[in-house]
């Protein structure tokens, strides 16, 4: 019998990989003690029989003991997005790197924005239609044409859109440009910033900037929040 290393409270990763976490079959059947127990609960040991023989299975495997080509054929990758590529481009060289048949994400990201977006890998495609009806969280930035007093403005004029919104798709998008409603749950400003200077380019073009946070229905198009 091989002996155990002693390994250190402290390293949980090396204890769950030397440990099969399972309960192994037995033959002997588990006894409980039932001679200080009411009366009403007399020969309930006999009644109640525990035993732990059972069949072992050859499917299934520790978490930390599967094998690659199961995570890839049921699993998802959530993916940061860079800007430029498409959500559907995303997913297609993904497809094409793995070498799997079936990708799916969960929700289209404009080329220009990023984020999270779920990709789904073979089996869990089918998952994809519970993650596209869950909410959705964006942070953008705002730029204005004209000098407000304060943020405190643009702050109420945010507030303001909350709620049901008619809004109409942009022309460059993935849907029908029919005028629809979009739910907007809640908006907030992060930061304003009225003397914002872009880069070298634009030393001479003080922006007005504004950072605000979003949380909306899936569909919602950030980008013509305000434009029906």
């Amino acid at each position: 019998k091989k002996e155990r290393k002693s390994l250190p409270e402290e390293d949980v990763a090396e204890i769950q990989h030397a440990e099969e976490f399972l309960i192994k079959p037995e033959s002997k059947v588990a006894k409980l003690d039932t001679s200080q127990w009411p009366l009403l609960l007399k020969n309930f040991d006999k009644l109640n029989v525990r035993t732990t023989h059972y069949t072992p299975l050859a499917c299934g495997s520790n978490p930390l003991k599967r094998e690659i080509g199961d995570y890839i054929r049921t699993g998802f990758i959530n993916l940061d997005k860079p800007s430029n590529p498409s959500s559907h481009e995303v997913v297609a060289w993904i497809r094409r790197i793995l070498r799997v048949e079936k990708t799916g994400h969960s929700g289209t990201l404009d080329p220009k924005v990023t984020g999270c977006l779920i990709v789904c890998i073979e089996r869990a495609t089918r998952l994809v239609k519970s993650q596209q009806s869950a909410g959705k969280e964006y942070v953008g930035i705002v730029r204005l044409h004209n000098a407000i007093e304060g943020g405190t403005q643009l702050s109420r004029a945010l507030e303001t859109l909350t709620g049901a919104l008619f809004q109409r798709p942009p022309l460059i998008a993935a849907v029908k440009r029919q005028l629809r409603v979009r739910t907007i749950y809640e908006s907030k400003m992060i930061e304003y910033d009225p003397e914002r200077r872009l880069g070298a380019a634009f030393l001479l073009c003080v922006c007005i900037l504004g950072i605000f946070w979003v949380s909306c229905e899936a569909g919602t198009y950030i980008r013509t929040l305000c434009v029906h």
